[in-house]
């Protein structure tokens, strides 16, 4: 889902380090990512934000670093509601696109009602995660912009979408930490026909 507004009912030492996080693909013999989206900035966040001082939003983790947070229920394929102390917060899985299966403005897509549901499968409410940022903290509609572990066996949440073919690689500048990586899942899930790639026409595909 590329910059669809929330639905309403409730979104080189570098290379080195990338390449060792949980699930990681290496990038060998990869192409660099089909799309790449430019970001908006993201929420500038004052001392009393940082500090908690009687917002009713987290304050996001620095960008590279690891916080931990309980998931409160899925949303769809790429986003999630986590409760982060004491808030609770909408997030959106950094660097992958999954089919629309609950947006107000745009149909239901092929493959977005099984995306939702293995990351249901995957997350279930009350499932423990560490979270971790990229460049920016929060997309245009406030939601968290996050990469996920899963706490009790570190995989790799986003990059696990991408390699079952529950989702469509994305990369949204400035946020391109994993965008080799992911290009690399997505194209493998692809050569093999995974999930939507073996159903749907492509990505973005209605419902037929």
């Amino acid at each position: 889902m590329v910059a669809s507004e929330p639905e309403l009912s409730s979104n080189d030492s570098d290379a080195a380090r990338r390449c060792r996080r949980p699930g990681s693909v290496p990038d060998g013999g990869t192409r660099l990512a089909r799309r790449v989206v430019v970001g908006v900035a993201g929420l500038a966040l004052s001392p009393a934000f940082l500090a908690g001082c009687g917002s009713r939003e987290a304050a996001a983790p620095a960008a590279g670093s690891i916080d931990t947070a309980t998931v409160v229920r899925v949303i769809d394929g790429d986003t999630v509601e986590l409760s982060i102390g004491t808030v609770t917060e909408r997030a959106r899985l950094l660097g992958i696109d999954a089919p629309e299966s609950v947006s107000p403005k745009v149909p239901d897509q092929c493959f977005g009602a099984e995306a939702s549901q293995a990351l249901h499968d995957l997350l279930p409410p009350g499932s423990g995660v560490r979270i971790e940022r990229d460049a920016e903290s929060r997309d245009r509609y406030g939601r968290l912009l996050l990469y996920l572990y899963r706490a009790d066996d570190g995989l790799f949440v986003n990059q696990w979408m991408l390699e079952s073919g529950l989702a469509d690689a994305m990369a949204f500048e400035p946020n391109t930490t994993f965008a080799v990586p992911f290009e690399a899942a997505r194209s493998q899930a692809e050569a093999a026909g995974t999930g939507l790639w073996g159903r749907c026409d492509g990505p973005d595909q209605p419902l037929e």
